[in-house]
């Protein structure tokens, strides 16, 4: 089942405010991390921060010297604000960003990370420490994954929505013929002993593994053609670990290769529900259908249908690429006064007041405000009472979704007429 929209949205928010802080450069060593854990005595972080001012009155270059001490002094009255840390403590990012032309601007960011922190740390440098927080933005599920028959297994992992292929290899058993006599029962023997050995062979690669990191896994899947794969579970090659994780029941596969491994999550959906990379495929391709269907087909895609769909109330299911960094900018034109607005990637934001007004072409435009296309998008999903789901750009899905749409569609309540043109079909 999906996360409510809520998590997704601080899913979403949490990842992009980690991408917008590891922008930031320095044009020295004055950009300042600071990590204060739970339970911390924010008394002691204030000594210490006095301390460090006191020290970086020692620093050589006069415009670094005078960055860090801004970047202490704001910190400190930053901390200040704060009777203790939170539950799951605190991250502080300030300093001193380089801009161009030899020129800086300050920056401050202030986190409250989604899990506890368990280090306290001060770290100085041209870019902010990010490392303990990316470790938190990890996928919630991680599968194993086995397809085998006598011929050939591969063994990979399904993190969260991604697939990844980590061993592949080919038996050297022989294929049976049509011998007779004597020969033809040896030549048995040397197939079933050639089997065996390749059998304990695959047992060894999944203890290497999968073995190691057991604890991480929310389970083993195990499939392939034929009756093989039962066999070689009932006969128990697997480690005694590893065996008491392999989900009931196996996969049957056409395949053994990487193409035996999606298959084999794809039919997995029966059983496992949570899987995330299936329910995102099962999602996608109802859009896809929707989009193929005639004119009245229920889906909207790219900003301006997926909007006006949102404003009549007729979205369903509101389907957003995980990885769009939009920003709706507010604009208005100082010759006619219009008034609108324009979604455009981050990287344009700081140029979008050279377009030209829509009303009477004239240029330069006047920023009067500027908000988070995602979470304008939430927001108005939300009012609607329309379901939300975030799409990883990881999968074959979300990338279609991405270069194909925009990064935004819909799955509609009733049938709204297009007005921009169908893409081709994927």
């Amino acid at each position: 089942m999906a996360d409510s929209a809520d998590l997704q949205l601080a899913r979403y928010s949490f990842k992009r405010k980690l991408d917008e802080i590891a922008l930031a450069r320095g044009r020295a060593t004055e950009l300042i991390s600071l990590y204060v854990p739970p339970g911390k005595q924010l008394s002691d972080v204030m000594a210490y921060l006095r301390n460090e001012y006191a020290q970086s009155s020692n620093i050589k270059s006069r415009t670094t010297r005078k960055n860090v001490m801004w970047a202490i002094e704001s910190l400190m009255g930053r901390v200040r604000q704060y009777k203790e840390a939170p539950a799951s403590g605190l991250a502080f990012f300030v300093g001193s960003k380089a801009v161009g032309a030899d020129k800086s601007e300050p920056v401050t960011f202030i986190v409250e990370p989604p899990e506890p922190l368990n280090t306290y740390l001060y770290r100085c440098d041209s870019t902010f420490f990010l490392e303990p927080l990316l470790s938190m933005v990890h996928e919630p599920e991680i599968w194993g994954l086995i397809v085998m028959d006598r011929a050939e297994v591969t063994i990979g992992v399904l993190r969260g929505k991604r697939i990844e292929v980590l061993r592949n290899k080919e038996s050297q058993v022989p294929s049976k013929h049509g011998r007779g006599g004597q020969s033809a029962h040896r030549f048995e023997r040397m197939i079933e002993h050639a089997a065996h050995d390749f059998f304990v062979r695959i047992a060894e690669m999944s203890t290497e593994i999968f073995l190691p990191k057991k604890d991480e896994f929310q389970g083993i899947l195990l499939g392939g053609p034929g009756a093989t794969k039962e066999f070689f579970f009932n006969e128990g090659f697997l480690h005694y670990e590893l065996q008491q994780k392999v989900v009931q029941p196996l996969f049957d596969t056409g395949y053994t290769d990487e193409h035996g491994l999606k298959e084999m999550v794809e039919k997995a959906t029966q059983t496992l529900h949570g899987l995330e990379l299936t329910e995102e495929k099962r999602i996608v391709q109802q859009l896809l259908a929707e989009i193929r269907r005639a004119e009245l087909g229920l889906a909207a895609y790219g900003e301006r249908d997926v909007a006006a769909a949102l404003d009549a109330g007729a979205v369903d299911t509101l389907l957003v690429s995980e990885g769009l960094r939009r920003k709706r900018v507010a604009l208005s034109c100082p010759a006619c006064g219009a008034a609108f607005a324009r979604a455009v990637p981050d990287e344009e934001v700081d140029t979008v007041r050279d377009g030209k007004c829509p009303t009477c072409g004239a240029t330069p435009l006047t920023v009067t405000g500027a908000e988070d296309y995602v979470e304008g998008l939430f927001q108005r999903a939300r009012a609607s009472g329309a379901n939300v789901r975030l799409i990883s750009g990881e999968s074959e899905e979300g990338e279609m979704l991405r270069k194909a749409f925009g990064g935004v569609a819909a799955l509609l309540r009733y049938p709204m007429a297009r007005r921009q043109a169908r893409p081709a079909a994927p």
